[in-house]
C-alpha cells in the first residue's frame, strides 16, 4: 500500500438514475410534486401554529420544529437529485457532496430526536397531567428543541468527518443519486471496515435509542389510556397520539429498510428506490398524517385559510 499514488478526487458522478434512463423525466415530474407538496404542506402547519393563538403549545411548538427539519432535510437532498435527473453529467463536487452528507444527516437526526421528544410530550400529557406545565414550561420546551438539533448537528458532523477523513481512489461514480455512506465508502481506500463499523455503530444506536424510548412512552400512555374508565374518555387520550405514532411508525420503518438490511449483492435500481422512498416519500407523508389524523389541527388550518377563500360557507 505503501508504494500506490491516490489520484486526489475532486469531484464524483452521481449515477442513482442512471438504472432508469427511460423513466428519468417521469421521475423528475413525480419528484418535482413531492417535493413541492412537502414543502406547502410543512409550511401550512408552520403558519397554522404561528397564527392560531390555541395552537401555542409545546406540542405543536415540535410539531414546527419537526416540519422545519423537514423541510430543511428535503431542501439538502432533493434540489440537487431534481437538477441531475434534468442533467447528462450528473456530478457533486468533493466539498459540495461533505455538505450535503453533513446536512442531511444533521436535519434527518434532528427529526429523530425531535419525534422523540414529541413522545415525551404525549407521556407526559397522558400520565402526569398536573405536572404538565411544569414539566413542559416554555423554557424547557426550548430546551428539549435546541438539544435535539445539537444532537442531529453532533451526528451529521461524526459521520461526515469519519467518511470524508478516508482517502479516495479508483473510480469516482457514485452508485446512488446522493451521498450517502455505503456507496461511498465503496470508493474509498485504507481502513474502510473500521469506519464503516464505527458509522454504522453510531447510526444505530442512535436510532435504536430514539425508537426504544419512544416504545417507553408509549407503554406508560397505553397502561395509562386503559385505566380510563369511559371508552369516550379512552378515544380522546388516544387521539392526541394518534398522529406522531403514525409518522413514527412510518419514519422508523423507512429507516430500518436502509440502515438495517442485511449485507449482500445489492442492484442498483434497489438501492435507489428504497433511498427514495426514505428521502422523498417520508417527508411527504409526514404533513399529510399530522393535518389528517390531527383534528384540532385540522379545524385550525380550515378556520385560519379557507375562511377566506369561502367566507359565506363559515
Amino acid at each position: 500500500m505503501l508504494g500506490l499514488n491516490y489520484t486526489s478526487v475532486t469531484e464524483f458522478i452521481l449515477i442513482g438514475f442512471s438504472a432508469f434512463p427511460h423513466l428519468q423525466l417521469m421521475f423528475f415530474l413525480l419528484l418535482l410534486l413531492m417535493y413541492l407538496f412537502t414543502l406547502l404542506g410543512n409550511l401550512l402547519i408552520m403558519a397554522t401554529v404561528w397564527k392560531e393563538h390555541s395552537l401555542h403549545t409545546p406540542m405543536y411548538l415540535f410539531l414546527c420544529a419537526l416540519s422545519i427539519s423537514e423541510v430543511l432535510y428535503t431542501f439538502a437532498i432533493i434540489p440537487r437529485m431534481l437538477a441531475d435527473l434534468l442533467s447528462t453529467h450528473s456530478s457533486i463536487p468533493f466539498k459540495a457532496c461533505a455538505s450535503q452528507m453533513f446536512f442531511s444527516f444533521t436535519f434527518g437526526f434532528t427529526h429523530s430526536f425531535l419525534l422523540t421528544v414529541m413522545g415525551y410530550d404525549r407521556y407526559v400529557a397522558i400520565c402526569h397531567p398536573l405536572r404538565y406545565n411544569t414539566l413542559m414550561s416554555p423554557r424547557g420546551c426550548a430546551r428539549l428543541v435546541a438539544w435535539s438539533w445539537a444532537g442531529g448537528s453532533v451526528m451529521g458532523l461524526v459521520v461526515t468527518t469519519a467518511v470524508f477523513q478516508l482517502t479516495f481512489c479508483g473510480s469516482n461514480e457514485i452508485h446512488y443519486f446522493g451521498c450517502h455512506v455505503p456507496p461511498l465508502l465503496k470508493l474509498a481506500c485504507g481502513n474502510v471496515s473500521t469506519v464503516a463499523m464505527g458509522v454504522g455503530l453510531v447510526c444505530i444506536t442512535a436510532l435504536l435509542g430514539c425508537c426504544l424510548l419512544i416504545l417507553l412512552s408509549y407503554a406508560f400512555i397505553v397502561a395509562a389510556i386503559l385505566r380510563i374508565p369511559s371508552a369516550e374518555g379512552r378515544h380522546k387520550a388516544f387521539s392526541t397520539c394518534a398522529s406522531h405514532l403514525t409518522v413514527v411508525v412510518v419514519h422508523y420503518g423507512f429507516a430500518s429498510v436502509i440502515y438495517l438490511k442485511p449485507k449482500g449483492p445489492q442492484s442498483l435500481e434497489g438501492d435507489t428506490l428504497m433511498g427514495i422512498t426514505y428521502t422523498v416519500l417520508t417527508p411527504f407523508l409526514s404533513p399529510i398524517i399530522f393535518s389528517l389524523r390531527n383534528k384540532e389541527l385540522k379545524e385550525a388550518m380550515k378556520k385560519t385559510f379557507f375562511s377566506n377563500l369561502y367566507p359565506s360557507s363559515i
